[in-house]
């Protein structure tokens, strides 16, 4: 375990869960470290939380810590390093004229309607349909964080919502979601793109996009970013992604990390 962790282990307590379900593979079980819940957390401390691997969902801050399995790799890009590929820019191209807002982040009817559709469409069975106005409220921010949502309109009608995290390194992508009559635009990608053009119009150096799974089909889309970087667990350091092949470069990633 490195110093930097153990600092933040005798200033705010670390627990370990119980083995649970895997939420990204199959048949395999998981375990979380996570913060003390009742910590005074600050904005300022989960950026540095981030850095060494932890996310946060609403104001729960964890980070994988599973038995010989490292898949839930943390990644970040670097904003300046960063060019769009072929298929990117078609992407964007799609969303020519489209209008940006940047919201606080509280609750807004409209956005609500829309997440509501998309959870539905989306993710019908997986235990987040039936969502009150308060558990989506809650799921998206935290008191102590410095979060915004983006609305993405396309002639006037509310396409996609973008929910990102304000740090002083970088914007961090929480979660987006979208109309699904329009999932033939991308808009997932379409939103991380805007988050990075976002991150570098602000002179911030970094963006994180969250866990890449590479064996987990919904969350492996994020090695389509370059140069981007990846948290490696045993030795606390990010390292880069290779950037001709991402698959022999984590297979062996992975093998080394296992203990």
């Amino acid at each position: 375990m490195c110093n930097c962790l153990i600092i933040f282990m005798n200033r705010i307590q670390l627990y370990l869960s119980h083995p649970h379900p895997c939420s990204y593979l199959t048949e395999k079980q998981a375990k979380t470290l996570f913060l003390d819940p009742r910590a005074d957390l600050s904005n300022a401390l989960y950026g540095q939380l981030i850095d060494l691997g932890f996310r946060r969902s609403g104001a729960m801050v964890y980070r994988p810590e599973c038995d010989r399995c490292n898949q839930c790799l943390p990644t970040r890009l670097t904003v300046d390093l960063f060019q769009p590929r072929r298929s990117q820019r078609r992407i964007i191209e799609k969303w020519r004229g489209v209008e940006a807002i940047v919201r606080n982040a509280e609750f807004n009817a409209e956005h609500f309607a829309l997440y509501c559709r998309y959870i539905n469409a989306r993710h019908p069975d997986g235990g987040m349909n039936n969502t009150s106005e308060q558990q989506y409220i809650e799921f998206l921010t935290a008191r102590w964080c410095d979060t915004f949502f983006v609305e993405f309109r396309l002639g006037g009608q509310l396409a996609a919502v973008a929910v990102t995290d304000r740090l002083a390194q970088g914007l961090s992508a929480v979660y987006t979601f979208f109309d699904p009559d329009r999932a033939k635009l991308s808009p997932g990608v379409f939103a991380i793109l805007w988050q990075i053009g976002e991150t570098r119009r602000l002179g911030l150096p970094r963006f994180y996009l969250g866990f890449l799974v590479p064996g987990c089909r919904k969350m492996a889309y994020k090695a389509e970013y370059r140069p981007l970087q990846i948290f490696n667990y045993r030795k606390q350091k990010w390292v880069p992604l290779d950037g001709r092949s991402s698959a022999p470069f984590l297979s062996t990633l992975l093998s080394r990390s296992e203990g």
